[in-house]
């Protein structure tokens, strides 16, 4: 695999996510409510909020593992809601730090609008949006998983899977994080595919602007197939089912992504990249209890906190898997910037 070095310094990513707030990998500062010594951990009110359902195998399905990790590792009574609606996400901010929450998560980009609106008239609830960026207030504290980086790794897998150098991808909505993702990928991938003899090795790519509507994502990866796409990836929770649905009944293989979708088929499914959310959650939370998780600040993860996680079927060579484990070494010591590969 070849390395990406990159011409620049600073990205459009990292303006657009952190004009105005400050950036780390690791807790500092004081999250206000949080630190009380006379608290156990069964003490603080904690929800999640998620926008679909937890047995998705996707994007619902890694956040609430986090929940499940919270409370058997440390001791929570962390709640969850499932389904909430973008006409609802407002309310339900409002109807959970109205009842004096320590914690209101939501996973997803979606919801950063309605949480930096009701923040303001909550000071002593920290708002916490997996993928958000908005922290204009020190009771804004987002966790932004790089899921570039996951992409990256899964790019790799496609480029050693395919048999034809013809990549489809589907997104649930085009989001400056989504495009940067999927650029990653499809990049990635058509290199690798290159570099194994497929010199017009190509991706196409389209957005469902849905998460959840199963029909349309089998409907949107028949046409990438029968148009000669033999390996799909898709980042678009239950909508994302369908897509693998597809690729089962026309023979074509998945790289799955956001949690381990080698359980639906392995012989479709052949590889996934899991994203360990437990890791970053129970972090989070327990640097919160601990008040050492400061508001006004993107918190930022990624491969150099081994929250992404390949996981590999029978039918991934050895040479792929070294190719990944390589990949992640070389990100690891600074040899590869992802940023260049940006749309």
């Amino acid at each position: 695999m070849k390395r990406l070095w990159s011409l620049f310094t600073v990205t459009a990513l990292v303006l657009a996510l952190l004009a105005g707030c400050g950036s780390s990998d690791e807790p500092s500062g004081s999250a206000g409510s949080g630190g009380d010594g006379e608290k156990t951990a069964a003490d603080y009110k904690i929800v999640l909020l998620l926008p679909g359902e937890v047995n998705d195998q996707g994007w619902n399905a890694s956040n609430y593992a986090g929940v499940e990790a919270c409370n058997e590792e440390l001791g929570t009574s962390m709640e969850y809601v499932e389904n909430v609606q973008p006409a609802d996400f407002e309310a339900t901010f409002r109807e959970y730090a109205e009842r004096g929450y320590d914690i209101v998560m939501a996973a997803g980009s979606q919801f950063d609008e309605a949480a930096a609106t009701v923040a303001a008239s909550y000071p002593d609830t920290m708002f916490m949006v997996v993928n958000g960026s908005n922290c204009d207030l020190d009771n804004l504290a987002p966790l932004f998983p790089r899921e570039y980086e996951a992409s990256y790794l899964a790019g790799i897998l496609a480029g050693y899977t395919t048999e034809t150098g013809k990549f489809g991808m589907i997104g649930g909505e085009s989001n400056q994080a989504m495009e940067n993702l999927m650029a990653v990928y499809g990049k990635t991938a058509v290199e690798v595919a290159k570099e194994h003899g497929f010199e017009d090795a190509d991706y196409t790519l389209s957005y469902a602007n849905s998460w959840s509507d199963t029909a349309l994502g089998k409907q949107m990866g028949e046409t990438m197939i029968d148009d000669g796409a033999d390996v799909m990836f898709v980042y678009a929770n239950e909508l994302g089912l369908g897509t693998i649905n597809a690729a089962i009944e026309k023979g074509a293989k998945v790289i799955g992504y956001s949690s381990d979708q080698t359980t639906i088929d392995p012989n479709t499914v052949v590889a996934s990249v899991d994203f360990q959310f437990a890791t970053m959650y129970t972090w989070a939370i327990e640097s919160f209890m601990n008040g050492e998780l400061a508001g006004h600040q993107v918190h930022e993860v990624g491969i150099a906190q081994d929250i992404f996680v390949p996981i590999y079927t029978d039918n991934v060579s050895q040479e792929a898997k070294d190719a990944v484990e390589q990949a992640v070494a070389d990100y690891k010591l600074g040899n590869v910037d992802l940023t260049a590969l940006f749309d």
